[in-house]
């Protein structure tokens, strides 16, 4: 099969980001590069071009990472990106503001695939166009929600479809995290307390354990919200941990949602989902995510000590399965693990890898589309401001 061409949109000439720094330009180099650049990557993709802020900080970009300027072009805008008749796929991990207005000329006037970081876009209105222009030009679009693919994931939805207990009743979902503090925060994501830039715990740290659950239990067919701003004012640090100034937040720091499922394979009929996720550290010796599906039959249990996004993975990596048999009283350990492949890669991009897999699959006929697509990515964001704008509505 042929090599799919990248152009990367956000890669930063930073090779080494800060450990309090995150977002799309850092993001990156953390989680697309390494996929990309090992030998599984290079045996399905190729960089041939990156997009910057301007040309020079796109060929500092090709410098820093070691990429051969002779086969990585440099592009000085997003229009000119769209006109490389050499690119296949378009790649942006830029601050969400940024997704719309970097990757619409490549889908609507460069007829290229597309995979875009979450969220989608900013807004809806932008989500929707990207999705309908994406589709209009017959074209593939994949958001970067890799909850879907987590091991932890598909062991659960094996142990459901197995039939181990019974159909699900209910499902309980409690995390903290989205920001590591409760009102602090770096000065890099300072926009995450502007709900207009459209990047924040809500719709990133909210939308991925979300997802996650969707992804494997299904759709539901009903959802509603308690959102909460407990903690307005919010301190700005910088890189050493120390003060600038205090920033005063309009985005909720405690999400509840409930919601109910139609009847499935695996749902009882009107099974309840109850979902808590508030902002910053657990109470000191809990663990940061607890996830129960419940059943006829018997319960699961996830529990993750050290890190609220299992989807990416921990250098601590204790995520826990249980399973425990009604009938027998019984509590089994259930065990799972990464791919030999993703092994070999950082944690942020085992997830990403496990998508740019599942693209190249879709791709080349060899698979359906197991990834988030543009249209799914829209719905989850215009579920998510809903919960958003209703909660604005009663304040």
């Amino acid at each position: 099969m042929a090599l799919i061409r990248i152009a990367l949109i956000g890669l930063s000439s930073r090779t080494h980001p800060s450990p309090r720094t995150t977002g799309g330009v850092a993001w990156a180099a953390r989680a697309h590069l390494p996929y990309l650049l090992s030998p599984r990557g290079r045996a399905r993709y190729q960089i041939v071009g990156l997009l910057n802020s301007s040309l020079a900080a796109s060929q500092a970009a090709i410098a820093a990472h070691n990429l051969d300027p002779a086969h990585v072009r440099a592009y000085s805008s997003p229009a000119e990106l769209a006109a490389d008749e050499e690119v296949d796929l378009v790649v942006c991990s830029t601050r969400v503001d940024k997704h719309y207005e970097t990757v619409i000329d490549s889908v609507r006037e460069g007829g290229k695939d597309v995979f875009c970081e979450w969220p989608l876009a900013e807004d809806v209105t932008r989500a929707r166009e990207l999705a309908d222009e994406v589709r209009k030009q017959g074209r593939r679009g994949m958001v970067g929600l890799q909850g879907l693919k987590a091991p932890v994931v598909a062991r659960v939805k094996g142990l459901l479809e197995e039939g181990r207990i019974g159909k699900v009743v209910s499902s309980e979902f409690r995390a903290f995290g989205g920001l590591n503090e409760r009102a602090g925060v770096p000065e890099g994501l300072a926009y995450m307390m502007e709900r207009k830039v459209g990047g924040n715990v809500v719709t990133i740290g909210f939308a991925h354990l979300f997802d996650m659950v969707l992804s494997t239990l299904g759709e539901l067919k009903s959802l509603k919200g308690d959102l909460h701003l407990q903690r307005p004012e919010n301190q700005l640090k910088d890189a050493s941990g120390a003060v600038v100034k205090t920033l005063r937040s309009d985005v909720p720091d405690l999400v509840l949602v409930s919601g109910k499922w139609e009847e499935s394979s695996i749902m009882q009929k009107n099974a309840t989902l109850h979902f808590r996720l508030r902002r910053g550290p657990p109470f000191p010796g809990e663990p940061c995510l607890v996830w129960t599906i419940n059943g006829e039959k018997g319960e699961i249990r996830i529990v993750s000590p050290h890190t609220t996004f299992i989807q990416l993975g921990h250098p601590n990596e204790s995520h826990l399965i249980e399973i425990h048999d009604f009938a027998t009283d019984k509590v089994e350990t259930v065990e799972w693990d990464w791919a030999d492949w993703q092994k070999d890669l950082p944690f942020p991009a085992r997830g990403i890898g496990a998508l740019y897999e599942a693209f190249a699959d879709a791709k080349n006929g060899r698979a359906k589309e197991d990834y988030v697509t543009f249209d799914v990515g829209a719905k989850r964001l215009e579920t998510i401001h809903g919960l958003l704008e209703d909660w604005q509505r009663e304040q």
